[in-house]
């Protein structure tokens, strides 16, 4: 067996690589083929012979870079997912596991969403076109699980944190941009400015705990072609998580919200009763200690992550 894991350079694949046997799987990132262009992604299925494969590499990034860079967020997601997913079916991968996002769930619905309701509607119209291209992802594996048989399942995990993310404070997720936005606060001794109300409510997990799901899925689960992987209906807000963040570095009593920023979609709750159904038991990492973890690997780490 060999796995092949795109975006093994980023935040779930270094995760999956501290809890899988690296003799049997090869970790790639973009440094090395360009998924966006079908040549390289021949060449990389060619080179590795892959039996299975996980599929992370996307064009990703918060709130404000899917809504400013739409065009790229669009067509370099649906190149990328393209690619991969017709040579894992033209070069005879046995399983391939892909990777969605809760954000791509209909704007307006009933809460808790689950894996029925994908294309109930439209999305968010600030990552609408991040979430079409990833709803394309899960039809393009439908089809070829439909019309030849390919195990091609698409889990559905909500919003990932952990070490090793992109901590940039323009493109960067929630938690690792405020987690820089705090520390660049408190060396500069300016105040930790949070953009929304904080009001909105987000389930988040911790980047080791979706790798271990991701695994699981891939050895275990073969039932269906969706999977949400998410933590269930506890949810916390942006508001809480600045705080969280801020004692932390010691630093709560700074915090001010700019609400002349978008706060995006209030809230996703989705429902995980398909995991737990399956998994049976599984514990989750606390966010408090999840984000303490992470702090401190982003203090070690500063010089040499991403920002």
């Amino acid at each position: 067996m060999m796995i092949l894991v795109t975006g093994g350079s980023g935040l779930v694949g270094t995760a999956i690589r501290r809890i899988i046997d690296e003799s049997s799987a090869i970790f790639v990132s973009s440094a090395e083929y360009d998924l966006t262009k079908m040549e390289d992604t021949k060449r990389m299925f060619e080179t590795y012979r892959p039996t299975r494969v996980i599929h992370l590499a996307a064009c990703v990034g918060g709130l404000f870079k899917n809504m400013n860079h739409k065009v790229k967020m669009l067509e370099d997601n649906l190149a990328i997912n393209f690619n991969v997913v017709k040579c894992c079916h033209d070069y005879g991968v046995e399983k391939l596991i892909a990777c969605l996002s809760t954000c791509i769930f209909p704007d307006k619905t009933t809460y808790p969403i689950d894996e029925t309701m994908l294309h109930n509607g439209p999305p968010h119209s600030s990552n609408d076109a991040y979430a079409y291209a990833k709803r394309m992802l899960q039809i393009h594996c439908k089809t070829y699980r439909d019309a030849h048989g390919d195990n091609f399942v698409c889990i559905i995990p909500t919003n990932v944190y952990g070490i090793h993310d992109n901590y940039s404070l323009v493109d960067g997720h929630v938690i690792p941009a405020l987690i820089h936005q705090c520390y660049s606060a408190k060396k500069n001794g300016t105040k930790f400015i949070v953009k929304g109300t904080g009001a909105p409510l987000r389930q988040f997990i911790y980047s080791d705990d979706l790798a271990r799901l991701i695994v699981w899925t891939m050895e275990n689960y073969n039932e269906g072609l969706l999977i949400l992987s998410t933590p269930g209906r506890d949810e916390v807000s942006i508001g809480t998580i600045a705080r969280i963040i801020a004692d932390n570095f010691d630093y709560s009593e700074q915090i001010e919200f700019d609400t002349s920023y978008s706060d995006g979609q209030y809230s996703k709750t989705a429902n995980n009763q398909r995991l737990m159904d399956n998994i049976k038991h599984f514990e989750f990492t606390d966010i408090n200690e999840g984000i303490k973890t992470t702090i401190a690997w982003f203090i070690a780490n500063f010089e040499n992550i991403r920002k």
